[in-house]
């Protein structure tokens, strides 16, 4: 989940998120075929890889266009508009695609089925229910997916080995899957109109750190840059972004006047259970964020994110794997969580000696 708890450091001892080399134009390139006529726009973020030693910290958003805003006050209940396709639970799915809590989703690896199955089959389904038709989903590489999602895979060895997917579906299920899933939003005036991840690897994770000394406001950092990427494609729509977060911080003003100094910034609610805020900026018209706790079980878009992130996490993951695997015949995968990554970086010592691996360009500093 995003946004953990309070910390001395903000975005204020950072350039602005989208100055550095990853900027929000790459984020643009999800959104800009989207349509320009006034909609409800829906959006929410979410990340996985906040606590782990190895792998890339994700960041998530999703976008949903909707004809018919919902009353005053209340969110839409995306759910109940697609229960044709969509169930919030496994339990309740009845062979509908399940969009949920990522970690609710991901099964054991000694599981009778495959641990990515659920996850990948909500994503590539709701990926594919935003294109006219299914057929991307036919020869689909890791490499396509990536770039429909604005991922930039650092370049180090152990993440360059791309597989085909799916890895865990039929891809006759899955066109079927986003074509009942295309057709339930059409009758209820919804468009999944975006999906994107930003993957920050080890190397750039800790010259951030580095610059900061603040985790939290890395992660932040990330959350501007997809929030950046909304605003932008959506500047006179009132976009509302809800983002997920953990902890008890509730103020997160000083976050939001650095990223877009600019702007007017009005506090519409900071408690334990929700921090809201309207942004208005000459330009850009007004923004909505929401920070909330457990907002993926509330909020499908934040649910959608947080799917979204923990794949793009899981396959690069999985390069990572194969690629040492690979050099060390034997040994056990990682997800990467401390305890077990020592084990790991035990296991690939004679690799990193003998390809002279710079640890930190591998390995996370907190």
């Amino acid at each position: 989940m995003l946004i953990h708890g309070l910390e001395q450091a903000t975005l204020g001892e950072m350039a602005r998120p989208w100055d550095s080399e990853q900027a929000v134009d790459e984020s643009l390139r999800a959104l800009q075929q989207l349509p320009s006529q006034p909609m409800f726009i829906y959006a929410g973020i979410d990340e996985a890889g906040y606590g782990p030693m190895l792998g890339p910290l994700c960041v998530a958003s999703s976008v949903f266009l909707l004809e018919d805003p919902p009353e005053d006050g209340h969110a839409p209940d995306l759910w109940s508009s697609l229960q044709r396709a969509l169930s919030k639970t496994l339990k309740e799915a009845r062979g509908r695609i399940t969009i949920t809590d990522s970690k609710k989703l991901k099964g054991a690896r000694s599981g009778r089925s495959h641990p990515l199955r659920h996850l990948e089959r909500g994503v590539l389904a709701c990926l594919g229910a935003g294109e006219s038709n299914s057929s991307m989903l036919e020869n689909l590489t890791e490499e396509d997916l990536f770039e429909r999602l604005g991922v930039t895979v650092p370049e180090h060895p152990w993440y360059q080995t791309a597989g085909p997917l799916p890895t865990a579906c039929d891809t006759g299920r899955l066109r079927i899957d986003a074509s009942l899933l295309r057709r339930a939003m059409q009758s209820t005036g919804i468009q999944c109109a975006a999906l994107r991840c930003e993957a920050m690897g080890a190397a750039d994770f800790n010259r951030s750190i580095d610059e900061t000394r603040n985790k939290s406001g890395v992660n932040m950092q990330l959350v501007i840059r997809q929030i950046e990427a909304i605003w932008a494609r959506f500047p006179d729509a009132r976009p509302r972004v809800v983002v997920d977060r953990q902890g008890g911080r509730t103020a997160y003003r000083e976050d939001l006047q650095v990223a877009w100094p600019e702007s007017s910034i009005k506090v519409m609610l900071e408690s334990p259970e929700m921090s809201r805020y309207e942004l208005t900026m000459p330009g850009r018209g007004e923004l909505i964020v929401i920070f909330t706790m457990e907002s993926e079980l509330h909020h499908l878009p934040v649910a959608l994110a947080s799917m979204t992130a923990k794949y793009v996490r899981e396959l690069m993951m999985g390069r990572m794997n194969s690629y040492f695997q690979g050099r060390r015949p034997g040994i056990q995968a990682t997800a990467g969580y401390v305890e077990d990554a020592r084990r790991y970086l035990a296991d690939i010592e004679p690799v990193l000696a003998e390809d002279r691996i710079d640890r930190a360009k591998l390995v996370r500093c907190c």
